[in-house]
C-alpha cells in the first residue's frame, strides 16, 4: 500500500464555532507537511483525526486509495503518534518506559535497542533514573526516542520540540529530514519556525472558522 493520507471535505466544529471546513489535504511519503494556525484554530484537534483518535468530524479519510473504515488495520500499523505531552510514565525510568513502548507496539523487548536511542538521543548516565524525576526536556527526549524505537514511516507529532535544548531542537530538525528522505513523512505542529527544506510543506489553518489551505 502507498505512503498517502488523504482528507476531502474534512470539517470539525466545537462549540457552534467551525475550527475548519472545507479542508482537503493530500500527505505523501518524503514530505514533512507543517499545520499551523493560531491557537484554538483546530491544529491539535486535525491531528487527532488524521490519526484515528477522534470521530467526531465530516469528510472523508482516505489512506493510499481505500476509505479509512477500510484500511484502519493497515493505516495504525504505518503510525507513530507523539501527542502534545510527553507520554511518560513518572514511575518508571527511561528504559522502562521505552520497554512499554515495544509491547505497546508489538516489538520484542531488546534492551540494546533502548540503550541505543537513549543515547542518541542524549540520555546517557539517566537510563535508570525515574523519570519523574527528569526536567521537563529529558521527559520530552524520552518520548522522542520512540522515533528511533518503533519503526512506522508515518510521524504525526504534535508539538514534539517543546521544552528541548537548542541541541535538541537542532537534532530533532535534522531526523524528521531523514526520515522524509527515507521515504517516510511527517505531519507536525509547532510554534519553532522549521527551517526551511526541500521536503517542508505548510497548511495554514484559520481562525474561527476560516477554511483549511493547502
Amino acid at each position: 500500500m502507498s505512503l498517502r493520507l488523504q482528507a476531502r471535505n474534512l470539517a470539525c466544529e466545537r462549540d457552534d464555532r467551525w475550527l475548519f471546513r472545507g479542508l482537503d489535504l493530500d500527505i505523501r511519503a518524503g514530505e514533512i507537511v507543517r499545520v499551523e494556525g493560531p491557537n484554538g484554530s483546530g491544529k491539535t484537534t486535525l491531528l487527532k483525526i488524521l490519526s484515528g483518535q477522534l470521530a467526531d468530524y465530516e469528510g472523508d479519510l482516505f489512506w493510499g486509495e481505500r476509505p479509512m473504515r477500510q484500511a484502519r488495520e493497515a493505516f495504525l500499523s504505518n503510525l507513530l503518534y507523539l501527542g502534545h505531552a510527553p507520554g511518560v510514565k513518572a514511575a518508571l525510568t527511561p528504559l522502562e518506559n521505552l520497554a512499554w513502548y515495544q509491547a505497546l507496539a508489538g516489538q520484542p523487548r531488546d534492551e540494546s535497542s533502548r540503550l541505543a536511542a537513549l543515547e542518541s538521543i542524549g540520555l546517557v548516565g539517566f537510563e535508570d533514573v525515574p523519570t519523574g524525576q527528569l526536567s521537563a526536556g529529558q521527559q520530552r527526549r524520552v518520548a522522542l526516542a520512540r522515533l528511533l524505537l518503533t519503526p512506522r514511516p508515518l510521524w504525526v507529532l504534535d508539538e514534539p520540540f517543546t521544552a528541548i535544548d537548542r541541541d535538541g531542537v537542532r537534532d530533532l530538525e535534522q531526523r524528521l529530514v531523514e526520515h522524509a528522505r527515507r521515504g517516510g513523512c511527517v505531519l507536525v505542529t509547532t510554534h519553532h519556525e522549521l527551517t526551511p527544506c526541500a521536503e517542508l510543506r505548510r497548511v495554514r489553518l484559520g481562525a474561527g472558522g476560516s477554511d483549511g489551505g493547502h
